[in-house]
């Protein structure tokens, strides 16, 4: 899992490498985000489920509780349901990154933390559980899968703005 959430990250760097910042932050329209929003939050989330793992692997808490139904049918399937999610106010309220770089560095660190992450809950005897806002309860492992789920979730999205910015000519 972590080999493949590693090369999703890299995809995601390999578009960011072949834009520009001025493409980066252009947004299909003012209700949908640009590639580097997208990124902005793929980077602030996953920070957050990681922070879930590194509380899940430090304790017992919560061991007994459950995810909800739904979210069990996520991990079997291993992927969130193929629709367009939207929450209240994600459009108007997701930043846009600093510069280019700034993603680009988000992004290795985050690759950094993953292997980090993963080596504490391989070594972890825990088996401590967070609530997810929605989902219920996930454990060390599920936050990890959960994480690398959602990346892959974005890899529409982001098809469907390059295929906007193919429509601009860009510098």
């Amino acid at each position: 899992m972590i080999q493949n959430f590693e090369n999703t990250i890299d995809n995601w760097v390999e578009t960011i490498n072949s834009y520009n910042f001025e493409f980066i932050c252009l947004q299909p329209s003012p209700t949908e985000w640009s590639l580097g929003q997208v990124c902005t939050h793929l980077l602030d989330e996953t920070a957050w489920y990681l922070e879930q793992v590194e509380v899940a692997v430090s304790a017992h808490d919560n061991s007994e509780k459950e995810m909800t139904p739904e979210g069990k049918g996520m991990f079997i399937n291993n992927s969130f349901p193929d629709e367009k999610l939207r929450r209240p106010g994600d459009s108007t309220n997701m930043p846009f990154p600093g510069s280019k770089e700034q993603l680009l560095s988000g992004f290795s660190e985050l690759k950094d933390k993953i292997r980090d992450t993963e080596k504490l809950v391989s070594e972890s005897t825990a088996k401590g559980k967070t609530q997810h806002p929605g989902l219920g309860y996930f454990n060390a492992e599920e936050w990890l899968q959960f994480a690398e789920m959602h990346f892959r979730h974005h890899l529409k999205q982001k098809k469907r703005i390059e295929d906007f910015l193919k429509t601009v000519e860009q510098d």
